[in-house]
This record gives structure tokens, C-alpha cells and sequence, in this order.
């Protein structure tokens, strides 16, 4: 697939587009064209803005490691400059103006995109009551500039980035794209220029365009074909091509592929978003996966696109990896406010996706991660055994992405609850599957006491007729079979199979019910504690 963004189509064919066009007579009013509006108080706003000596050296330096390729020095400057000097000077007001900083660094117009892109993400961040209409026009403006600059040239552009800079680039495009898709079904507050200035840009942050992005640096890079021989065993750099062997489009197209898994999970299509990681295994250390935030993002998507489909034992599975990851290595982020306040948000998000999972497909996790589960989440989950449905929607409300509608809205005919309508819609598939294993953990909880059970019995402690306790019975045995991933790259492959710790036949009116949970073995891990420690002894002996 190949770049096809129509720059006439998508800026309203302004001829000004592609240079930093000045207007002769500042005195004009403003038109309504939002790029124009905001030079018109740009240039305003720049006739009295001085700039700190500091950050003018700051971006010459910063300009002069990216020209140079320098990754070390980039990554110095963007992970640790830039947000040094943000809480120095720009905590709560935005950075330089494109025209007061362009000046400074000599026009540079490739250094300006990316300095733009730090600058309209820390508007997104940091300014209070978010950005402008046109702050996010020209936020998207700016993306385009960036990801043509990237796409149409004919050769490998020289430029690289630290791969922490490259998936804040994606994941930023993509919550950008979200933020806007919420933020234009929102019409309350909104006054009448607002609305007309969304009506008259129907094609500003729309969903194919970004879609497009994605698969072209998908494709660009032959991500998927690298993939493939990289899990295979060979050497992707034989089928990358000339731009898949450049770190810049290797590392764009793996992050693509995760923000294609996003993307189609806030659309509501699990399938798709699965789809597209099927050459990701999952169950391996990746080379291609060094960024922390990016592992996380995945896991996370992942675990929650297969509880929506219904797979839980793999929801489980992943959800539980990726938590005792964050356990291990969160120290690694704890100097790091911004990151780490999103990491722990999306760490609470996936332990109620999990306590949720658990309800309704009970299986043994991993020790550390359960200790927590109990300590934190005990009482949700007892509440939710018990069937209560107000505890299970607001978990799915906390635990849940924004869901978004990928069309503009009726700006006649929309409403408040119009702009709720994507999330109702998932909380109403979630709640519907809830609905019919309501009962499955009581009857589970019955099962456990005894080896038979005559259904007239069991119908009356549920208070219940027997066809409908039979119903039920039936109903817990069809849940408790998954589809469960076994090998191969793809998570959408596997086969069926239970991990109910309780598994009964019905001969007659009696059901015989047999215990599957396997006693835990503690002799093992003390035998293998003990060998531990003999090594500790034996190597501070030779010491």
C-alpha cells in the first residue's frame, strides 16, 4: 500500500500549505481558516516574547545531535532536556511559537515538524482546558508534514530517532486522533464558530487517513515479512528491503502495528486488532519490543480484546504476564512522574480486567500477582460472584479504553447520549455475556461440596426448576470451554479446552461431579529452595 494522503483534499486547498506563509498586512481580521487565524496570533503573540537564553541553547543543541544522528544525545535532550527545562519554564503554558523558534534555528524546517510535535503533545498534556479547534487542526497538519516527509521520499530519509521518540510518535498520533473523535461528538459546550469550523473540515482527523498512515509504515517497512523470519529463526535484514533495514522504518513499523491493535480495539473490531499482531509472538522476548510503554500498550489491548472475545484463559494468561512484568521493573520508571502516573493507571485498568476475568473463568495465576489481586480486589470480586451487575459494569467503565465512533457526528441532530453511544454499545456486549454466567459461580460453589448431587436437590438450593437448573448446567460447561492459544505466532490460532477447576457428567437425574484442581506440590519448591541456598553457601565458602 503506498502513501496516498491528498494534501489538496485534507487542507481545503490552501495554497499557503508547505511554506510558513506571512501575510504583508498584520492588521487583517481573522477569516475563519484556522491555519491563518493562528500565524494571525502567532505573530502577536511573538513581537514581545523573549526567549530564555538557556532554551535557545537548548534548541540549537537539540537541532544540531538530530542533524548530526547523534541517538545517544538525542535521547539525552528528549527524554531529559526537554522535560527539564517544560517543568523549568512551560509547566502550565505552552512552549515557543513556530515563528519565535524558527528564527532561532534557521528556518529548519525538518527540525521545526519535530520540534511541533513536542509542542503541540505537551499542549495536549500539560495546558489547562486542553487544546484549541485549531491547535488540533494544526496538530494534525504537522502529523501530515511529518509522516510524508517519511513516506514519499525515495530513498531511506537520514534521520534517526531513539525508539522511546518514535512509539511517542504513534501513540501520540493515535490518542490525538481519539482525543479529537470524543472531542467533536461533544457539542454542549461548544460555540456556534466551533461547530461551523468541524462541519466545513469533515475530513480533518478521519479515520481512513490514519489508518493509512499506519499500514503505509507497515508496508514501507516489511515489517510482517521481518517478523516472520525473525520468528522463524532467520535474519529479518534479508527480506527488510532497502527501508526496512533503517531503524527509523524498522521500529515506525512495529509501532504501527501495535497502534493498528489500539485503533481497531477502540473501533470495537477485537478480531481485526488481533489480526494485525499475528506475527508477533507473544510468549518470546521480542528485539523488536525494547520500549517499556509499547509493551504495556500491547499487552493490555491484547488482554482485553480477548476477554471481549470470550477468551478468557488467554486474557488471563496475558494479563497475568504483563503484570508481573510491571512488578519487576517498576523501578525503572519511578523518575520518570509522567510515565510512571500512566503506567500505574493502566497497571490498576488491567488487575480489574483480570479480577474480572477470574470471576467468570476461575484458574490458578501466578502467586505474586494473586496475593495482590486479593489484597486489592478481594472485595469487587466477592460482590461479583455473587452476581452483582452494578460491580461488573463499573469495573468494565474503569478497566475499559475510550471507546470512539470513527465518523463525524449529526451536528443537527446530536445529543449528550449520541456521544456515549460507542461505549454503551461495548458495555452492552460485555454485560449481555455476564448475564448468561450470572449463575455459574453459585452452581460452581455447590458443585465443590460434593461427588454426586441429584438435580431436584441442586434446582432447589438454586430455587429454580430442574429444566432450568439443567439449562444452567449446560450453560457452565459450554463458558468453561475456550478457545486457548497452544503455539504458532498468531494469537487468534488455538484450540478448545477447559481449565475449570470442577468438571461434572449428568447420568439420569444425578449429577457426578470430580474435583480436576491438582494439589499443589510444596515439597518441590522447598527441595528446590534448599539447593539454592546450598549454592549460596558453597560460593561464599570459596569466597
Amino acid at each position: 500500500m503506498s502513501w496516498a494522503l491528498d494534501s489538496e483534499d485534507v487542507y481545503n486547498n490552501s495554497p499557503q500549505y508547505g511554506s510558513y506563509y506571512m501575510y504583508g498586512d498584520y492588521d487583517m481580521s481573522h477569516t475563519g481558516d484556522p491555519r491563518q487565524d493562528m500565524e494571525y496570533e502567532r505573530h502577536y503573540s511573538s513581537q514581545s516574547y523573549i526567549v530564555p537564553e538557556v532554551i535557545k541553547n537548548f534548541l540549537l543543541y537539540f537541532q544540531k545531535v538530530i542533524n548530526q544522528q547523534d541517538l545517544i544525545e538525542i535521547q539525552n535532550s528528549y527524554e531529559d532536556g526537554f522535560n527539564t527545562l517544560t517543568d523549568r519554564f512551560f509547566k502550565n503554558s505552552p512552549w515557543p511559537e513556530e515563528s519565535v523558534v524558527a528564527p532561532i534555528v534557521g528556518n529548519d524546517s525538518r527540525f521545526m515538524v519535530l520540534y511541533k510535535e513536542l509542542y503541540y503533545r505537551h499542549v495536549y498534556a500539560r495546558i489547562q482546558g486542553g487544546p484549541s479547534v485549531a491547535q488540533r487542526f494544526e496538530s494534525y497538519y504537522n502529523y501530515c508534514d511529518l509522516f510524508n516527509y517519511i513516506l514519499n521520499a525515495d530513498e531511506p530519509v537520514s534521520l534517526e530517532l531513539p525508539d522511546q521518540w518514535l512509539w511517542d510518535i504513534v501513540d501520540e498520533f493515535i490518542y490525538q486522533f481519539q482525543n479529537f473523535s470524543i472531542f467533536r461528538h461533544k457539542l454542549g459546550k461548544k460555540t456556534e464558530d466551533e461547530i461551523e469550523l468541524l462541519k466545513d473540515n469533515p475530513k480533518m482527523w478521519n479515520v481512513h487517513s490514519v489508518l493509512n498512515v499506519l499500514h503505509s509504515l507497515v508496508d514501507k517497512s516489511n515489517i510482517n515479512k521481518q517478523l516472520e523470519v525473525y520468528t522463524s529463526g532467520g535474519n529479518p535484514d534479508s527480506v527488510a528491503g532497502e527501508f526496512g533495514q533503517h531503524s527509523l522504518y524498522k521500529m515506525l513499523g512495529y509501532f504501527s502495528l501495535v497502534g493498528l491493535l489500539r485503533l481497531h480495539s477502540l473501533l470495537g473490531d477485537y478480531y481485526q486488532a488481533l489480526k494485525a499482531l499475528e506475527n508477533i509472538d507473544f510468549n518470546k522476548k521480542s528485539l523488536y519490543s525494547r520500549v517499556p510503554a509499547c509493551q504495556i500498550t500491547t499487552f493490555y489491548f491484547v488482554g482485553f480484546a480477548y476477554m471481549m472475545m470470550r477468551r478468557y484463559q488467554d486474557a488471563i494468561r496475558t494479563l497475568s504476564n504483563i503484570l508481573l512484568y510491571i512488578q519487576r521493573t517498576k523501578t525503572m520508571f519511578s523518575n520518570k512522574t509522567q510515565l510512571y502516573d500512566q503506567i500505574s493507571k493502566t497497571n490498576d485498568q488491567m488487575y480489574t480486567l483480570l479480577s474480572m476475568c477470574l470471576v467468570l473463568y476461575p484458574m490458578r495465576i501466578d502467586e505474586s500477582v494473586h496475593s495482590h489481586l486479593r489484597e486489592k480486589y478481594q472485595d469487587k470480586m466477592n460482590r461479583m460472584q455473587k452476581g452483582e451487575m452494578s460491580e461488573f459494569e463499573a469495573s468494565f467503565a474503569f478497566a475499559c479504553p475510550k471507546f470512539l465512533s470513527p465518523v463525524p457526528p449529526n451536528y443537527e441532530l446530536e445529543t449528550t447520549a449520541k456521544s456515549k453511544e460507542p461505549y454503551a454499545l461495548q458495555l452492552k456486549v460485555f454485560t449481555e455475556e455476564v448475564m448468561q454466567q450470572i449463575q455459574i459461580p453459585i452452581i460452581r460453589s455447590y458443585l465443590k461440596l460434593y461427588t454426586t448431587l441429584p438435580i431436584a436437590k441442586l434446582a432447589a438450593f438454586m430455587d429454580m426448576s430442574d429444566d432450568d437448573l439443567v439449562t444452567q448446567l449446560m450453560c457452565f460447561k459450554h463458558k468453561m470451554k475456550n478457545l486457548v492459544w497452544t503455539k504458532g505466532t498468531s494469537g487468534l490460532d488455538g484450540e478448545f479446552q477447559s481449565a475449570s477447576e470442577v468438571d461434572f457428567y449428568i447420568d439420569k437425574d444425578m449429577i457426578h461431579i470430580a474435583d480436576t484442581k491438582v494439589a499443589r506440590r510444596y515439597g518441590d519448591f522447598f527441595i528446590r529452595q534448599f539447593h539454592k541456598f546450598d549454592e549460596i553457601m558453597r560460593s561464599l565458602k570459596a569466597t
